[in-house]
């Protein structure tokens, strides 16, 4: 009997982070704390990018863009947030979204599975994914049992189960 595997997977849907965007585009320049004070949410690129006059208005509309990703279902540890700086009369703040699992993270899950999951399950590092096999597929749904109990510094989606 061939074995039966999985791949592990960090990455964001694109469609939702933009909707998620767009909502809190739409939001901010809706409420009325927020006028005034030139505070925006835009695109630049692959990155998000907030704006407005004082740091604490760039880390209110980050909680509104946090709030929006949290309701369309993408998780706060996909995104990858830097510091508020200056630029000019504005602050500013990138916020990049993760995808992949970079090779830190791919040897430390590799670590845990060979580890604490069944001894029959195997994983191997291919790019920025694992794939994950074993004889057992209960094997491999406690092994994702057991990856979603860990606190791990990436949002993993588990695709490909075969």
């Amino acid at each position: 009997m061939a074995d039966a595997t999985f791949d592990i997977v960090s990455k964001v849907d694109k469609m939702e982070a933009d909707n998620a965007v767009n909502q809190a585009r739409k939001e901010v320049e809706q409420r009325y704390d927020f006028k005034n004070v030139g505070a925006s949410v835009e695109w630049s690129g692959e990155k998000v990018l907030l704006k407005a006059n004082t740091e604490e208005r760039v880390k209110a509309v980050l909680d509104v863009l946090e709030s929006k990703f949290i309701k369309r279902g993408i998780t706060l540890r996909s995104l990858d947030e830097g510091e508020p700086y200056a630029s000019g009369k504005e602050f500013r703040l990138e916020v990049g979204l993760k995808n992949g699992i970079d090779s830190e993270n791919a040897k430390k899950i590799s670590k845990i599975i060979r580890d604490e999951a069944p001894k029959s399950v195997k994983s191997q590092i291919q790019g920025d994914e694992l794939r994950v096999s074993s004889k057992s597929r209960d094997d491999l749904q406690a092994t994702m049992a057991l990856l979603k109990g860990k606190d791990l510094d990436v949002a993993l989606q588990f695709v490909n189960f075969r």
